[in-house]
């Protein structure tokens, strides 16, 4: 079992999220803006994030740079989500270890979420 922060706007998606994760058995918490993610991040230590790119307060790309820089929660892999085509993403947020487009199916998260968990293991092990 691995605990997940999922930093979204959208509370719909914060909530199908956590009851898809927690239906894996995972402990998901939940964050509405970038600002609270890292607060999470830091009180939490979650083993992953699932981070909204577009958000009020703080965005996802100020969220993944903030976390980066603290050598504390850098480690944490991050699966940014997005309506945005990925390649769009990827010139404006460095440090995440997946992507994962919205709308999505429920197969793709539980699939990227076990490839970051299994990456994250091999790395800290």
């Amino acid at each position: 079992m691995a605990k997940i922060l999922v930093v979204d706007d959208e509370f719909g998606i914060g909530e199908l999220l956590r009851e898809v994760l927690s239906d894996d058995d995972h402990q998901v918490v939940l964050a509405i803006n970038g600002r609270q993610g890292l607060q999470m991040v830091a009180n939490e230590q979650p083993d992953l994030v699932f981070l909204d790119f577009m958000m009020p307060v703080l965005n996802g790309v100020g969220m993944l740079k903030a976390k980066m820089e603290d050598p504390n929660m850098a480690q944490i892999p991050v699966i940014i989500m997005s309506s945005l085509p990925e390649a769009s993403v990827a010139e404006r947020a460095h440090g995440h270890v997946g992507f994962v487009r919205k709308p999505f199916q429920i197969n793709t998260i539980l699939d990227v979420a076990a490839v970051a968990l299994a990456g994250s293991k091999k790395s800290s092990g």
